[in-house]
């Protein structure tokens, strides 16, 4: 697969990864990425925020619950840990060209945010996956290239 991909690294450890016309297909955060203090990634208008929240010893989170809050989904975005393993994802704009793929390794993390992805288990893998729900099957959820 060609890689036509942008990659912007704005800090150490982080990628962001958009296609020709600047719209972005996922955010890396490896492993071996530490920011100083919590950071988020992500834009207000993604379904999926993804951040790194940093606390000290001794701190704690006020008990809470969510309140219900209606947001409406029109596109899946989900997040990809790999906690064992190593992959390789490969990316494709809106028109289904491929244009690149990324590797990561056990710790890294992915949030597939628009296109199209196949992923590719180069070694025994084991991921955490987390996108909205529920999950309507094959057949609404997903359309397979």
């Amino acid at each position: 697969m060609e890689n036509a991909i942008n990659i912007l690294k704005p800090i150490e450890g982080l990628e962001v990864m958009s296609d020709n016309e600047g719209t972005p297909l996922c955010h890396v955060i490896r492993h071996s990425h530490a920011p100083s203090g919590t950071t988020f990634y992500t834009p207000s208008t993604y379904s999926q925020q993804l951040g790194i929240i940093k606390y000290p010893s001794g701190g704690t989170i006020k008990a809470h619950y969510h309140n219900k809050v209606s947001r409406e989904v029109t596109l899946t975005q989900e997040v990809l840990v790999v906690r064992k393993g190593r992959i390789r994802v490969n990316l494709y704009d809106r028109t289904l060209k491929p244009i690149g793929s990324v590797e990561l390794m056990q710790g890294d993390t992915i949030l597939l945010a628009a296109g199209g992805h196949g992923i590719d288990i180069l070694e025994d893998t084991e991921m955490l996956e987390v996108k909205q729900g529920p999950y309507g099957g094959v057949q609404n959820d997903k359309t397979l290239f």
